[in-house]
């Protein structure tokens, strides 16, 4: 019988969860073995599961579960060396060349375990079944912005927190706004018509932010881009790929510019192919903009677990994307997990 087990995130700031209550009883009913382990920092509480059906587990007991377990998870694991026996399924970084994804990769390797990434659970037309991406581009906006609000009260932005709902968060961004008595700033999205430039998109328009959005074909010419520096707010919302051309390279920094603040969105900066030069690390719920410019002031924000910031609506929605996938785990070998078995394989033989 296949049995998953829902492991507790390790991660600071980190209270999402990839299935719900109610698909963990769909689970069950299929005739799935399920276990979540206990964790007092989950967005869903515990008892919840318990009451669909699962088995409880101690917090970060994974290592511990039967060989054959599948292992479900969001975010990285802690980078302690250990070899991985177990199939894993989560957000593992690590097929486009980043040191801490190919550490990942040895670690599988040594304990025979295998990968199944999340970002690479792909439909026959390879598209993904499940995605963050809009909650990414909602939150990723919204402190994009507190970045521009402390700019204009002269420091740099403060630490962020989650929110209950999302209407708390535009309440809180809308009267910080009001408080800066000034002009509302303009944004240039690119990757507007996917899902993180969609949720971009929305919470600008929510708070009244002038916003140009570009696809594919406005930057089908390679560039330069003059006229993301002639907006206040840059938002990359593509996720970067051989070809991808530079949207801000390091000589932005010195250029006359209106640009103020960039929220990499994608939040990618190790790969080689990050279309933003400025910047060469990711940023943090404590100190979520690094200033890479003093005058004319540039803050960069790119924090990678964005949609924590809405755990429970980004849970809920991307739990509903993926159970249809989750509900075909007994066949590991075809459809979405066979093309990730398969990226991974190729991935491993690279390592």
């Amino acid at each position: 019988m296949t049995h998953v087990w829902v492991r507790a995130e390790q991660r600071d700031n980190e209270t999402r969860v990839g299935v719900t209550p109610e698909g963990v009883a769909k689970l069950v009913a299929a005739g799935i073995t399920v276990t979540v382990e206990d964790s007092p920092t989950r967005c869903i509480t515990t008892d919840k599961y318990a009451a669909a059906g699962a088995a409880i587990a101690p917090t970060h007991s994974w290592p511990e579960a039967p060989e054959d377990s599948i292992i479900f998870g969001l975010k990285e694991l802690p980078e302690d060396g250990s070899a991985l026996p177990h199939r894993h399924i989560m957000f593992g970084h690590a097929f486009k060349g980043q040191p801490a994804g190919q550490r990942l990769l040895r670690r599988f390797g040594a304990g025979s375990g295998t990968l199944f990434d999340l970002e690479y659970l792909v439909d026959a037309d390879n598209r993904r079944v499940a995605a963050f991406g809009y909650w990414a581009g909602y939150a990723g906006a919204a402190v994009t912005l507190k970045c521009w609000i402390a700019q204009q009260k002269g420091h740099i932005a403060n630490p962020v927190a989650p929110y209950p709902s999302s209407n708390h968060l535009l309440a809180d961004l809308q009267s910080d706004l009001v408080d800066t008595g000034t002009h509302r700033p303009t944004a240039l999205i690119i990757g507007a018509l996917g899902r993180v430039g969609t949720g971009a998109a929305d919470l600008c328009t929510a708070m009244g932010v002038p916003t140009t959005r570009w696809d594919m074909a406005e930057t089908a010419h390679g560039g330069p881009f003059p006229e993301i520096l002639a907006h206040d707010l840059f938002f990359n919302c593509i996720l970067a790929r051989p070809g991808t051309p530079v949207f801000v390279p390091a000589s932005a920094l010195h250029e006359s510019r209106r640009l103020s603040v960039i929220g990499d969105i994608a939040c990618d900066p190790d790969s080689d192919f990050s279309p933003i030069k400025v910047y060469d690390r990711t940023t943090t719920w404590d100190a979520p903009a690094l200033r890479v410019h003093d005058s004319p002031v540039l803050d960069v924000t790119a924090i990678d677990n964005l949609p924590s910031m809405l755990p429970v609506e980004s849970s809920e929605d991307f739990a509903d994307q993926l159970l249809p996938s989750l509900l075909a785990i007994d066949d590991l070998g075809s459809g979405v997990w066979g093309r990730a078995k398969a990226t991974f394989d190729q991935a491993m033989a690279q390592t």
